[in-house]
């Protein structure tokens, strides 16, 4: 991947949110469902049970994370990152240990927690108050950790446990981290940024210099903030919900696990050129002017797999995915600096980040509970089709308030 000239002299900075977005993949849905078939036969466990399982652990991740997502505020990215791969690691040596539903759920919590949560969080908060005018580019090129982890875990997953075990495959993934991801991070930032310092600092002119940067208690005063989030939700959900039942989906297509795995590596390279093509439209036009166009391919993509019977329908699905993905990632990255400012981004990032949680553990729940119940994945996929189109018109309502929003000096 070429480096934009005028970022290169930040590919340390970039490096470091590319590696936590990359690590975040342990603790993210695509990774964990590839062992849904394992825990579901050792722990003797439904559909419904383990997907009410999932959401339990991540609920509570998404409660924790509205107040550990503050010390990204207060707290160095180095030693905070650090802190966030290591817990990382240990829970996912915990996962090779869990024998009971009980101790399942507590694992969850901590992969998700530490993985799709502060990862993810510490990643986007660094690079939206790190970077101002480039701030679009710089999220898009960190996020690139994700659609990376995307193609290059799942199908390590399937291979390793097919040649050492899942128990195992989870041991390897914590020796991983402890011994790569975490020196690697560390030494990145030996000299962290400072968004008053280096080539691509704002400028005292800068005109965001002077906005206002808003607290956490006025954001979650301001009915916009509000509107949002149905559109903002639809990804998160929809995707982790696709992903979780990977293998309720390829056993209703009759379709192959490993195929199903297969086309990740393409769903991720759609995600890569996305991303960075959103990212040069989020700095020329900015976020909030996208917000509705990334939520269409995935409603296409719901409403393909929920009629598709020929597995070659698949990749065309995963292509869409990937698209929202990509933009999603540049989108959401540098919306709440663009909206909101930098100054208390971190705690403003919590409540996001812990909503979308929320919403990824709302998903596999829900989902499972349908399907226990005689709802076919296929209609809850095709419902999931029509909320999509639904939330890309209401955002574009809501684009006339958005570009108040961004250009005033001060919450209403």
């Amino acid at each position: 991947m070429k480096i934009p000239t005028d970022l290169r002299a930040e590919i340390r900075w970039l490096s470091s949110g590319f590696l936590l977005m990359l690590y975040s993949g342990f603790g993210q849905t695509y990774y964990i469902a590839v062992f849904a078939g394992q825990l579901k036969s050792e722990l003797t466990l439904t559909d419904g049970e383990f997907g009410g399982l999932y959401t339990i652990g991540t609920l509570a991740s998404a409660a924790l994370l509205t107040w550990a997502g503050r010390l990204a505020d207060t707290i160095s990215i180095r030693w905070l990152g650090a802190g966030v791969i290591a817990g990382l690691a240990v829970t996912s040596a915990a996962m090779a240990l869990a024998t009971t539903p009980l101790m399942l759920a507590a694992v969850l919590f901590g992969l998700r927690f530490f993985g799709q949560g502060m990862c993810t969080h510490t990643a986007m908060t660094a690079m939206g108050r790190w970077f101002n005018r480039k701030r679009g580019r710089a999220v898009s090129i960190a996020g690139l950790g994700l659609p990376a982890s995307e193609a290059v875990l799942p199908a390590l997953a399937v291979a390793a446990s097919a040649l050492v075990g899942w128990r195992q495959t989870w041991l390897a993934s914590s020796a991983l981290l402890l011994v790569a991801a975490l020196p690697a991070f560390v030494v990145l930032l030996e000299h962290e940024r400072h968004p008053t310092r280096g080539p691509m600092a704002a400028a005292a002119s800068d005109p965001a210099s002077a906005r206002h940067h808003w607290t956490r208690s006025e954001v979650l005063r301001d009915a916009r903030f509000y509107g949002l989030l149905p559109g903002l939700l639809a990804p998160p959900f929809i995707v982790t919900a696709i992903f979780f039942n990977q293998v309720t989906l390829v056993d209703l297509k009759q379709w192959d696990l490993a195929w199903f795995a297969a086309t990740f590596p393409l769903l991720a390279g759609v995600h890569v050129i996305a991303a960075l093509a959103a990212g040069w439209l989020v700095d020329r036009f900015g976020a909030r002017r996208l917000l509705p166009v990334y939520l269409l391919p995935l409603g296409l993509a719901s409403l393909l797999l929920a009629a598709a019977a020929s597995p070659y329908l698949l990749p065309v699905a995963m292509v869409l995915i990937g698209f929202t993905l990509g933009g999603a990632a540049a989108t959401s990255g540098a919306l709440w600096a663009e909206l909101y400012g930098t100054e208390h981004l971190g705690a403003i990032r919590s409540v996001t980040t812990a909503i979308v949680v929320l919403s990824t553990a709302v998903a596999p729940g829900l989902v499972g509970v349908l399907l226990d119940r005689g709802v076919e994945l296929d209609l809850q996929l095709g419902a999931m089709a029509a909320y999509c189109l639904a939330a890309a018109i209401w955002l574009m309502c809501l684009a006339p308030q958005l570009d108040r929003l961004a250009s005033a000096d001060r919450p209403r």
